[in-house]
This record gives C-alpha cells, sequence and structure tokens, in this order.
C-alpha cells in the first residue's frame, strides 16, 4: 500500500491534469458508468461535522471512499478546513492500495469541478471574476478558473476587508490583473461574469437582485442541507444544474430552500453537469441567462484525482509503501 501525503498531492496533480479528469469523471456520473450513493454526515458541535463518501468508478475500475472531516474555524489557525484521507482499493484483487491526502484533493478537484461547470457554462467572452470567500477554496477557484477563461479583473468580498484585501494583492500578483476587494458582495458581483461563492455563510449573501444577466454562479461553500449562501431568487432565475442529481434533491440547500418556498420544484433542476458536458441537454441558451452550478463535491471525482497520482507513485517511486 503507498501512502501520498498533502505535499505530493500539491506538487503533483496540476488543473491541467485535474480540470479534464473531473471534466470525464462527471461524464462518467450522468452516464451511469460511476457509482456513488449520497454522502453520509455526523453534525458535530460548533458547526463541525464528519462526512463518509463511498463510490466506484465503474466495472474493473477502482473503488473507494473518503472519510472526511469539517472545521470551519481551521482557516484561522491556518489550518485546513478539510481534513482526512481517500482510500484506494484495487479492482483486481480487492486489496486496499493506496490512502491520499483528501484535504488538498478536495481543495483542488473542488476548484477543477467549478472550471469545468464555468466551461460550460459561462459566456465564451466572460472575463470579470467574483470571489465571495478568502480561504483555501478562494485560492484554488481563482487558479481553476483563469485556467478557462481569460480574467481582466478579480473583486473579492469578505467578512474581514484586511483579509479580502490580502487575497485581492495575491490575486492581482497571481494572474497579473486588476483586482480589488470590494466593501459588500452587492459590489463584489455588480457586473461579474462569473461568480464563485465559496464562504462559509450560513444565511444567503448572494442575492438573485444583485447577479447581472448573462452571469455564471458556482455555489460552492455549502455542502450540505442548512447552511445557504444564495437566496431563492437567485434559484428561481437561474439555469440550475447539479453536480449530481440525487445529492443535490436531497443535500443541496440553495436548491431545498426554494423549493420549501413553493417557488419550484425538482424539475427546475435541469440536470447533471455531466450532461451538460455530453450534449444530452442544454446548458447556457441565450447570452441573458443566469446560470448555476451546486457543487456538493462528488466521490468520483475523489477517485479519479487519486487514482492518477497512485499510478504516478509506481511509476516515479513517490509516497511511503507501507506494508497492510
Amino acid at each position: 500500500m503507498i501512502v501520498i501525503g498533502r505535499e505530493e498531492v500539491r506538487e503533483r496533480l496540476s488543473y491541467e491534469a485535474c480540470i479534464p479528469l473531473v471534466r470525464e469523471a462527471m461524464i462518467a456520473l450522468s452516464r451511469g458508468i460511476t457509482r456513488q450513493l449520497p454522502r453520509s454526515i455526523i453534525d458535530l458541535d460548533e458547526g463541525r461535522a464528519f462526512g463518509v463518501m463511498p463510490g466506484a468508478m465503474g466495472p474493473g475500475l477502482v473503488f473507494g471512499a473518503k472519510l472526511i472531516s469539517v472545521y470551519p474555524e481551521n482557516f484561522e489557525k491556518g489550518l485546513q478546513s478539510h481534513q482526512g484521507l481517500v482510500a484506494l482499493f484495487d479492482p483486481e484483487t480487492g486489496a486496499l492500495a493506496a490512502i491520499v491526502h483528501a484535504g488538498e484533493i478536495t481543495a483542488i478537484r473542488t476548484a477543477a469541478a467549478s472550471a469545468v461547470a464555468t466551461d460550460a457554462l459561462a459566456r465564451p467572452g466572460a472575463s470579470r471574476l467574483a470571489i465571495l470567500g478568502y480561504g483555501e477554496q478562494a485560492h484554488t477557484h481563482l487558479i481553476a478558473i483563469s485556467k478557462v477563461r481569460k480574467l481582466s479583473e478579480v473583486r473579492v468580498w469578505g467578512r474581514s476587508p484586511e483579509r479580502a484585501a490580502a487575497f485581492a494583492a495575491h490575486a492581482a500578483e497571481t494572474l497579473g490583473v486588476a483586482a480589488r476587494a470590494a466593501a459588500s458582495v452587492e459590489t463584489a458581483v455588480a457586473d461579474a461574469d462569473i461568480i464563485c461563492a465559496v464562504s462559509a455563510a450560513a444565511e444567503p449573501i448572494l442575492h438573485g437582485r444583485h447577479v447581472a444577466e448573462g452571469c455564471h454562479v458556482n455555489l460552492v461553500g455549502s455542502s450540505r442541507a442548512g447552511p445557504a449562501e444564495a437566496d431563492d431568487d437567485l434559484v428561481v432565475r437561474s439555469r440550475f444544474f447539479a453536480d449530481h442529481r440525487r445529492g443535490v434533491l436531497l443535500q443541496g440547500a440553495e436548491f431545498l430552500n426554494a423549493k420549501a418556498s413553493g417557488r419550484i420544484d425538482d424539475r427546475h433542476l435541469l440536470g447533471e453537469i455531466g450532461d451538460v458536458l455530453d450534449g444530452r441537454i442544454a446548458g447556457r441558451i441565450s447570452a441573458s441567462d443566469v446560470t448555476v452550478y451546486k457543487s456538493l463535491g462528488s466521490i468520483v471525482q475523489d477517485l479519479s484525482s487519486a487514482w492518477l497520482l497512485y499510478e504516478q507513485a509506481r511509476v516515479e517511486g513517490f509516497g511511503v509503501e507501507v506494508a497492510f
């Protein structure tokens, strides 16, 4: 068995590799080739959670699970909010083949999935990016979105003006584009072509009336029923897509809130992003459409990313061999 740690994941799982890998994984999920169960979540104290996500990539392919803890306050301590492991099982023997650092895979593959959705749903010339949040996912989304659209401007909002300003300065230096912190969410998203909501907000911070026509929105921060980053108005006015339909119908907070209000039903969820990528359903129909991609995270994204690293480790000799 090979153990692959955080630094090895960070160094070797590039966006250039992960974005197409996630794209193919989401198509396979929508085709029914891969299999996954809705995540099991145990709520802990102080807004923390523990999750288990099992899945299989298909006949003769890797299967496994992710065990992950979510501690939102870890950002303040300089620690990852998501920590845990991805366990990979050899499809030929059923033996445990690898344990891979889940926090780093989650950070990269989540942003890669948003990049895949953005590439499919945002207007071709979309260049103005608004990021709501300044934590780990803000950093990874900044890079991932820049891989699929040529950005001209980045606006950042967060509850700490100082940290938002620091992240905006980082964005300007990293991408070489104009970047600034915004005093309010409304200011941050005004005229934005792409919005990435990657906050830990418990109540909606993004309101439909503030989102410009033609905008694409990635809703990422809430990964379970309860906490919601966007209000009902945004959901109602959008062409709404899921990473995994069953998961969003069970745990997609923004969609569930709008449904509970009586303003939409399940038909408003038009399909999965894999269906759009596969050409089975239309994504953006007109330049004025507001599109929303609801990301809960799928184990197939973790398994495909981790298996790539495992195969590289076997060839290149990194990671730690452990007798098990």
